[in-house]
């Protein structure tokens, strides 16, 4: 099939079904782009759908893929890949977001035989993270993938960076292609399709060596917060923060370690509007009441920030249960982020999700410590991303020195930052907040000590702030607003 042909017929489809539109478009993040594409609206246009599919099954055909089983990223290309096994008698797989919490609880439903060749069928490739994100869990089911099918291809790194992963993408069409057929037909204005490929252009993500948890660089220079918080599979509390983080311009999390209500109290009324996130260590407040908690909850509600409870959870999954969930704290009813260990294993993530995960909190694991001598390094810090990345529906990110993941969707969070670097005689050692965001890719900076030791706390907050923020901003390669 010629690929001019192949991008025509893509092109007036994706027109007829409203999937692709032009003009200055507001996302739901608040990032402007001049280009919206969004399949789910094919389901309601049945001819349209299996058109789409036929063209999928014959880009295989032509590439002369050989294949066990099918399975499409959910959601959108699900009822694609479903016509394609139908039509033409290939075992499906589904592969689910999330598992079920009964019955078997699988992530990937319909016969498995370990050893075949599944085949992803998806709709969009942008960053190729929906695609990696379903070849893992097939490869841990046993099934070996080493190709992927895509009908629009945006030209954005994801062939590249799948390709470093030994997955081969084979496109239907480019955008590019598209946008040079509809503007030979007089559908878009030369302009803008000029102005979709300066946007394009500018939002590249580049392949990153799998190389363990080493420091890395920033995967695309228009890779803001806001647009962060639109990728699959992002989890909700990270989502939120993504967002609060680019409304209020802070990546500043407050860590209020004092031992008295009141004071607590006061730092969040007085600093919460130049924060994100404010942690607590809850169990060293000598009056805690859970009135206290409640005013918090209420304070952090009014000026657009996250509570972490500092708890670093560290025991079998049924006593990290109880601790979170019962007790004189109750920790779970009232923080929308706890964090912990991963020494006893996967069980302590286990336990804190069958609490957390109904009522839509988050957790961040311990990749990496600030303090001098600290054991978490290496294989542990391996260990840890693997940890998380095996319960992404509950974990969205670490505590650690740097950044320790590739996937977008992880946050990072680096404590031991103060304006002057340094160190403690207790083993504390302290990088400046250039140094963790724009150097070594952390995503926020946790401060303490810096802001509280000030004799103008909200002065010395803002002060961070701005260094931190500042720091983002650079990192993307985005003159900062006065």
């Amino acid at each position: 099939m010629a690929a001019a042909a192949a991008a025509g017929r893509v092109a007036a489809a994706l027109l007829e079904a409203g999937a692709l539109r032009f003009g200055d478009f507001v996302l739901k993040s608040g990032r402007a782009s001049p280009v919206y594409i969004d399949l789910r609206g094919l389901v309601s246009h049945p001819l349209l759908l299996r058109q789409v599919a036929d063209l999928l099954f014959q880009r295989g055909k032509d590439a002369g893929l050989q294949y066990d089983c099918v399975c499409g990223v959910p959601y959108t290309a699900l009822p694609l890949a479903t016509i394609i096994c139908s039509e033409n008698q290939i075992p499906m797989l589904i592969r689910r977001k999330e598992a079920k919490d009964y019955g078997t609880k699988r992530l990937v439903e319909g016969t498995i035989n370990p050893g075949e060749t599944c085949l992803i069928i998806e709709d969009v490739v942008t960053s190729g993270s929906s695609v990696l994100e379903t070849a893992e869990v097939l490869q841990k089911e046993g099934l070996k993938v080493t190709d992927a099918i895509v009908l629009l291809d945006r030209e954005q790194g994801g062939k590249a960076r799948l390709e470093e992963r030994g997955i081969r993408l084979h496109s239907v069409c480019t955008l590019s292609g598209v946008l040079e057929i509809l503007q030979q037909q007089g559908e878009v204005a030369v302009e803008m399709v000029q102005k979709v490929k300066k946007f394009i252009q500018g939002s590249v993500f580049e392949p990153v060596a799998q190389n363990g948890p080493a420091p890395m660089k920033r995967l695309c220079k228009e890779l803001s917060f806001s647009a962060r918080a639109e990728l699959p599979g992002v989890h909700p509390v990270a989502a939120r923060l993504f967002v609060l983080m680019e409304k209020k311009q802070t990546n500043l999390c407050l860590s209020a370690d004092v031992t008295s209500s009141k004071e607590l109290l006061q730092l969040a009324a007085i600093l919460g509007p130049s924060i994100c996130i404010l942690k607590t260590h809850i169990d060293i407040l000598n009056d805690f009441t859970q009135e206290v908690v409640k005013e918090l909850r209420t304070l952090a509600d009014r000026h657009e920030f996250l509570i972490f409870e500092d708890r670093k959870f560290a025991d079998i999954g049924n006593t990290v249960k109880h601790q979170y969930e019962g007790g004189v704290f109750r920790i779970a009813s009232w923080s929308d982020i706890v964090n912990a260990h991963v020494v006893p294993g996967s069980g302590v993530v286990k336990g804190l999700k069958e609490v957390g995960l109904p009522l839509q909190r988050g957790c961040l694991l311990i990749a990496e410590m600030s303090s001098q001598g600290s054991l978490a390094t290496g294989e542990y810090t391996k260990a840890a991303v693997q940890m998380a990345e095996d319960n992404s529906d509950f974990v969205f990110g670490f505590i650690s020195g740097s950044r320790v993941s590739n996937k977008l969707e992880f946050l990072h969070l680096t404590p031991g930052v103060q304006l002057q670097t340094g160190g403690d005689n207790l083993g504390q050692k302290y990088l400046s907040p250039k140094e963790v965001i724009s150097d070594k890719g952390s995503d926020i900076i946790i401060v303490g000590r810096g802001i509280l030791s000030a004799s103008d706390r909200l002065q010395e907050a803002e002060k961070y702030r701005k260094a931190a923020w500042e720091s983002y901003i650079s990192r993307l390669g985005i003159r900062a607003e006065d």
